[in-house]
């Protein structure tokens, strides 16, 4: 068994590149299924969940090679036979659930089981369901098993009554063979909606409007193979900023826009922390400022990110004066609070909204990841806590950063990962 090891007290300093999305390069593997052509994704992060994608198109059929040293995967789908992929994989990461719209599209039929993750509260997949049967697709489910068949999608007008980023996805992947045009109302608008829509139409087909609340996809015959690079990762790029910011650091990061987290950069601006962008992919950041107290609330984008609440979360608990913060996305996201209370953290919980009393100082303990962004949240509480933080349960953190221990040791932090 893994874990991490962090020494408080150093500042940050130097540069760190940022990744790319785990959040685009998902949905962009998933829907390689959509052609037979082959498909390149460069600078792809070497993360968990992108391992567990790639075995469950293996699974299915795909020819895959990845090579980790210049972060490229290649997939071939020109041979898939397989209508059901391996439910071990699949309940070993949610965004499995997206290989169910591509699949349909291209071959009529497709059989899941109920997908896993996170822990952080229900996810219904209700919305995917209704889109891909407003699209023509006959749905069964029976034994913790989803079936759904069509002999060919058609486009229609579909409203979510909520903006599902997945269920965003699911659709557009399968609309884009549809017959006819598909409407999508109150889609998400998440960046990585956009960058999805950008891949597509690389391949041929034509998308409208995403990174808006309505998009319009025209169907097409077929779709080509591509090379693409998808967008940086505005969670991973959040999470240093936030680290600079808590040891009083001032750090710069390439590969990153702020255009794409203004929610997060507001925020940080007004506790005082200052951001400034020195090109088109750089950001600089000032974390050694006197910080103020803020209220947050999540929303879907484009308001506060609910993978940066709990980041956040351990910063405020270091900031003189009560901060509040509401999760409106999922109900059970607050798991972390007990782990940030054993490092003296004084976070108080009332229903949906976890009231914080900064602290002026933080020790180190035993704690364990309850979750992918509270492992980040305890590394960072790390970073100034007195003494040492051994943080467990890290096969979470695995999932959405690559060699965090490594980039934060880069900028002068003690961070290390050990066999116990």
């Amino acid at each position: 068994m893994e874990k991490i090891f962090v020494s408080g007290g150093n500042k940050l300093k130097g540069k760190v590149r940022i990744d790319s999305a785990k959040n685009s390069v998902l949905p962009i593997i998933a829907s390689s299924i959509l052609t037979s052509d082959t498909i390149i994704i460069k600078n792809a992060p070497m993360l968990n969940d992108v391992q567990v994608i790639c075995e469950l198109l293996k699974s299915l059929g795909c020819n895959i090679s990845i090579n980790k040293i210049k972060g490229e995967i290649s997939i071939d789908s020109s041979k898939v036979q397989e209508i059901e992929p391996s439910g071990e994989l699949v309940r070993r990461m949610r965004a499995s659930f997206l290989v169910m719209g591509p699949m349909l599209a291209r071959f009529g039929k497709f059989k899941i089981s109920l997908p896993g993750g996170c822990n952080i509260g229900t996810r219904p997949i209700d919305l995917h369901l209704k889109g891909l049967k407003a699209l023509g697709a006959e749905i069964s489910t029976e034994g913790g098993v989803v079936e759904v068949r069509c002999n060919k999608l058609k486009g229609n007008k579909i409203y979510l009554d909520f903006p599902s980023v997945g269920a965003t996805e699911n659709i557009m992947m399968a609309s884009t063979t549809a017959k006819g045009v598909t409407v999508l109302e109150n889609a998400a608008e998440e960046p990585e909606i956009e960058d999805l829509a950008n891949f597509l139409n690389k391949m041929g087909a034509k998308i409208y409007g995403a990174g808006t609340d309505t998009i319009i996809i025209e169907g097409v015959d077929r779709l080509k193979g591509v090379e693409y690079i998808p967008i940086f990762d505005r969670i991973e790029a959040g999470t240093f900023m936030i680290a600079a910011a808590i040891t009083k650091s001032k750090i710069t990061l390439e590969n990153a826009r702020e255009y794409y987290m203004k929610p997060l950069v507001a925020k940080l601006r007004e506790m005082g922390v200052e951001i400034t962008s020195i090109e088109d992919n750089v950001i600089e950041v000032n974390g050694n400022v006197q910080l103020k107290p803020v209220d947050i609330k999540t929303l879907p984008h484009p308001g506060f990110p609910t993978d940066m609440q709990s980041q956040i979360m351990a910063l405020l608990a270091t900031v003189k004066g009560t901060s509040v913060i509401t999760e409106t996305i999922f109900e059970n996201r607050f798991m972390h609070v007990s782990e940030l209370n054993r490092m003296g953290c004084k976070i108080k919980i009332e229903g949906r909204s976890a009231i914080i009393e900064g602290v002026e100082e933080l020790s180190g303990c035993e704690v364990k990841a309850t979750d992918l962004r509270a492992g980040a949240a305890l590394i960072i509480a790390g970073l100034v806590a007195k003494g040492e933080t051994i943080v467990d349960d890290i096969y979470h953190i695995d999932r959405g950063y690559v060699n965090i221990e490594e980039k934060f040791r880069n900028l002068g932090a003690k961070v290390y990962r050990r066999e116990v």
